[in-house]
């Protein structure tokens, strides 16, 4: 990304999935196809599906997220999980066949399809406010770098992958985007707000974690609604509670909304806050 050239006035880190693309019809449906396949065609998750399980908090990798819910569905017919033999690599080999297509040399699979979220002008426009970002996702690093690059035309921006770190919400993959962005950035006279963007429980608890071992930094968890929950306006309110009971302090229904303007008064009004409580 390009320097910051005065000093960072915030930090804003993005997750990729809901965010930057919309994986409705494409991680999500592999998902579905996944569980589908090794229930033997007996259950096919809904969203609402994916999303219960997601609202815990720590099914962030989906092809864990997969087998977890092969699992859940056989323990509603009276398996056991010991009972089960699970081939997980064939699962997540599966998985792949259908997300980034059968030649892994030659993507033609739903990745291809994913709708983009934001543009690289929103990007440019957080540059000139002084605003470093960069990118926290448990998107491979194959796959986050095809939208990045391939498809958005970023130049190597700052990216922690799933092999990078590890899954959230621990918040190691976090601080590394930070130590990036901070390395390449004008220093400033004290460690600059961090805004942390992501349509999940998971995003939002990875916030709690950095705050908890950080607490001297000014931490923000913004909640974006993925276009699957953006509607009907019941599903919508309830998705957006559980982002702000999991830690969001503002649930937007796209990234771009994020302005940095928007961001200044977060961060003013998250610092306000901290002040009062500290």
């Amino acid at each position: 990304m390009p320097q910051v050239k005065q000093p960072i006035s915030a930090i804003a880190v993005f997750d990729i999935d809901g965010v930057v693309r919309d994986v409705g019809g494409s991680y999500r449906r592999a998902l579905a196809d996944t569980v589908e396949q090794f229930t033997a065609g007996a259950y096919r998750p809904s969203q609402a599906d994916i999303d219960i399980l997601k609202a815990e908090g720590i099914w962030n990798n989906d092809w864990e997220a997969s087998r977890e819910l092969v699992y859940r569905y056989f323990e509603t017919q009276g398996q056991g999980r010991s009972q089960l033999f699970l081939d997980y690599e064939a699962m997540v080999a599966f998985f792949q066949s259908r997300y980034r297509g059968p030649d892994p040399h030659h993507w033609t699979g739903y990745i291809c399809e994913e709708p983009l979220l934001l543009t690289p002008a929103y990007l440019q426009q957080l540059t000139e406010a002084n605003i470093a970002w960069g990118f926290f996702s448990g998107a491979t690093r194959g796959s986050a770098t095809y939208a990045l690059e391939k498809r958005l035309g970023l130049s190597a921006p700052v990216l922690v992958a799933m092999e990078d770190a590890p899954g959230k919400p621990d918040p190691t993959g976090l601080f590394d985007v930070l130590s990036q962005l901070e390395a390449s950035s004008t220093a400033a006279a004290s460690p600059a707000p961090v805004l942390y963007v992501g349509d999940t429980v998971a995003d939002m608890s990875t916030v709690e974690k950095a705050r908890s071992h950080q607490p001297d930094r000014l931490w923000v968890g913004v909640g974006i609604l993925p276009p699957h929950a953006q509607a009907p306006e019941d599903y919508r309110q309830a998705y957006s509670n559980t982002l702000i009971e999991a830690g969001a302090a503002i649930v937007l229904a796209n990234v771009e909304q994020l302005t940095p303007t928007v961001i200044l008064e977060i961060v003013q009004t998250a610092s306000s806050a901290a002040n009062a409580g500290g």
